[in-house]
């Protein structure tokens, strides 16, 4: 099978058909890049996992680099250039700001966005529909959910007036993910306190005693902050927190309403061997999540004491106790 080519923008990035490249001996070579916020481990579990389903076989015919910022968005423009200069077929981002960094170091090498945020509002793409440029992948649809999780607060605390929000200032997410929760908080007649972490966990301890101060009586957390410190300081000041981010109940966290995560991994894998085969990503239609998962940790709520509705309970996709 012989190579196949496409033209990115105004540069050129050659791609080899999977077959092809196993047949003639290469190997195909994808960089991974995440910030670090939440945990990227279950993100490269059902990557390769997807992969292996679609015929790639890690050292065979497929090679991933995987580059952590560990939670410093300032090291993610270093990191993205790094596998630029690797050469790599293809980048696997791990939400907006990873894909943010990877857009602007390069305009040639594709790009699979994997659970960023709302990737037209933030620049990322043209439309969901033909996204243009070297750019495609899914979308958690969070924003929406981050709203959502407000409504699940309420829920539990019908008494709920004044709820703060945990945004992540250098993530150009934070601005849609905010505004989604304000418009939600206005119906609901829930007066918010937006609360933007610009020196990560420096100043979290300060943050939530801010909080505290303020007398919030719940907290909606941005998923690309460090998930498992909030969990653990919103147990310490006994505030119910929220996040839609799966994983963040089984840190700690009270709840959390998001996509279902493992799904929205193994498409990345589907978008890998789009590209991989020859496909531009300027045509590839950016796919929303289509499941979703609610997910409880009792534990949790007893510590903070709300108590959960029965009702919700056996909505909940998954129950922590």
């Amino acid at each position: 099978m012989k190579r196949r080519e496409f033209i990115v923008g105004a540069g050129s990035a050659a791609v080899w058909a999977a077959a092809g490249s196993a047949q003639e001996g290469k190997i195909a070579k994808i960089g991974i890049l995440a910030l670090g916020h939440p945990d990227p481990a279950p993100l490269l579990k059902s990557l390769r996992e997807g992969l292996r389903e679609l015929g790639y076989v890690e050292g065979k015919n497929i090679q991933l680099e995987f580059r952590s910022a560990q939670g410093r968005p300032e090291q993610l423009s270093t990191l993205a250039a790094e596998l630029v200069a690797l050469k790599v077929d293809a980048i696997v981002a791990f939400q907006t700001p990873a894909a943010t960094a990877a857009k602007h170091v390069t305009s040639d090498v594709p790009i699979v966005m994997d659970t960023v945020g709302d990737p037209v509002g933030t620049g990322l793409v043209g439309s969901l529909a033909r996204p243009g440029g070297n750019i495609t992948g899914v979308t958690g649809a969070t924003a929406e959910l981050g709203a959502k999780n407000l409504e699940l607060a309420r829920e539990v605390m019908p008494s709920l007036h004044r709820a703060a929000v945990l945004a992540n200032a250098p993530d150009p997410f934070s601005k849609p993910f905010l505004q989604h929760i304000q418009d939600a908080a206005a119906m609901l007649k829930i007066e918010i306190k937006p609360i933007k972490v610009a020196r990560g966990t420096d100043e979290l301890e300060e943050d939530f005693a801010a909080i505290a101060n303020w007398q919030a009586q719940a907290i909606v957390v941005q998923p690309s902050l460090p998930q498992r410190q909030i969990a653990e300081l919103a147990l310490k000041y006994k505030l119910p927190a929220l996040a839609p981010t799966a994983g963040f109940p089984a840190l700690g966290g009270l709840m959390s309403y998001s996509a279902d995560l493992d799904a929205l991994y193994r498409k990345g894998a589907r978008f890998i061997d789009d590209i991989l085969k020859g496909r531009n990503p300027a045509d590839i239609p950016v796919e929303l999540a289509t499941k979703f998962v609610l997910v409880i940790n009792l534990k949790t709520a007893k510590a903070v004491g709300v108590s959960v509705p029965g009702t919700m309970l056996t909505r909940a996709d998954e129950v922590i106790e």
